[in-house]
């Protein structure tokens, strides 16, 4: 019998993953089944950036290429943050992988030692904790509640850093609440780091674009330009620019931690798709409009959304600031009896039988470390949101 080892086993599949298996598979059985677990977006790929990735097939660009990213690709990065971010970077700065989890998962296998501790304010990305797990670090978990907007204060961060923190995670806008550290917050958070010169910052800055009410976005960086020297800028084209099976991230950062993590893909992946890589500089150096017009359909699913939920039994929702997603509370639904007779003890359970009663699959708020919540995307048609809102306020009248 094979044995699979210890660290794979203690790791979580994700839990956004197995909701839209789920969704697939009740689908082809013929249930009608709203997915709104999944988080990407449902627009389709740009054409200008599906003729820069055509127009790389024609040219034979088939072929390997440089292990973290092709010199093109690296000079758009660079610019990117120098026009967006008014952050200067090396080429020799940058690393593209397949996807922002490669780059985080990377950075993690280059730097933790077992034992090494890694900060994550909760709710948090489903990935973070078994990412940093497989190299022998352990979770730091910070609960940031509804209450406090889903942020973690000065004093929060103080309270657990120790001589083994490696690490601080910083997700804005959040993945799963929409929450955004505005340029105070972060200069809060940023006060604290300075006296902490052991811990490492990974800014994911995935939804940097996807910002609401004329929101200014700010990463740590542009705040605190003293700790650029330990902070690693994670982001990607998966979300903005719609191409999340094209998978591409990348990071930039200390040279150190970038050279460490190219040797870790020259050994695992090599190098992200040649193709895929072309691509992305289409959409880096491309027609950018129609980003406004995604995030001006963001921000009016969410408005709907949220006025929905708001006025649902049992539901308590927050207004996010980014991202596409809601993250409300079911508190006011636990110990309730669904119509299929199942007990709502958790949030775990809300979704369960949401889906098995009226066929609307979330993802359970216990999978982002934080409840009793449930996680919605709002990357949807409208017709589509509206009338999940009308089976989950349905679900929730007949709780009994």
């Amino acid at each position: 019998m094979v044995k699979i080892s210890e660290r794979v086993n203690a790791m979580q599949q994700s839990a956004a993953i197995l909701v839209d298996q789920k969704v697939r598979e009740l689908s082809i059985a013929g249930r009608d089944i709203i997915g709104l677990g999944s988080g990407e977006p449902d627009f389709d790929t740009p054409e200008h950036i599906k003729d820069a990735a055509l127009a790389a097939i024609r040219a034979g660009k088939t072929k390997y290429t440089a292990v973290d990213g092709i010199p093109e690709l690296k000079a758009a990065i660079k610019k990117k943050f120098y026009i967006e971010n008014n952050l200067s970077f090396d080429i020799s700065q940058i690393s593209v992988g397949a996807g922002g989890k490669q780059i985080i998962a990377n950075a993690f296998a280059a730097t933790l030692n077992p034992g090494d501790e890694v900060i994550i304010p909760a709710p948090y990305w489903v990935t973070y904790p078994d990412s940093l797990k497989v190299w022998g670090g352990k979770p730091v978990i910070v609960e940031c509640s509804q209450t406090q907007n889903f942020k973690m204060s000065p004093g929060q961060l103080k309270a657990v850093i120790n001589d083994k923190t490696k690490w601080l995670i910083i997700n804005s806008p959040s993945n799963p609440s929409g929450a955004m550290y505005d340029a105070n917050e972060l200069k809060g958070i940023a006060d604290v780091l300075i006296n902490y010169p052991q811990v490492n910052i990974m800014t994911d800055d995935i939804y940097e674009h996807i910002v609401f009410d004329n929101r200014p976005f700010v990463t740590i960086n542009q705040i605190a330009p003293e700790l650029a020297g330990r902070t690693l800028i994670v982001n990607g084209v998966s979300k903005t620019y719609c191409m999340t099976g094209w998978r591409i991230g990348y990071g930039a950062g200390p040279v150190e931690i970038i050279k460490a993590m190219a040797k870790i893909q020259g050994q695992t992946t090599t190098h992200p798709s040649s193709i895929s890589q072309h691509a992305a500089v289409g959409a880096l150096t491309g027609e950018q409009k129609f980003i406004t017009t995604h995030v001006e359909a963001y921000q009016r699913r969410r408005d709907t959304v949220v006025k929905a939920l708001n006025e649902t039994d049992g539901i308590n929702c927050l207004t996010p600031e980014g991202a596409f997603y809601v993250y409300p509370s079911c508190a006011g639904s636990i110990n309730k009896i669904a119509p299929n007779g199942m007990c709502i003890e958790t949030d775990e359970k809300f979704a369960l039988a949401l889906l098995e009663c009226e066929g609307v699959a979330v993802v359970h708020g216990e999978a982002f470390g934080l409840s009793p919540h449930f996680r919605m995307t709002t990357a949807a048609a409208d017709e589509k949101l509206k009338e999940a809102c009308i089976r989950i306020q349905r679900f929730c009248k007949n709780l009994v």
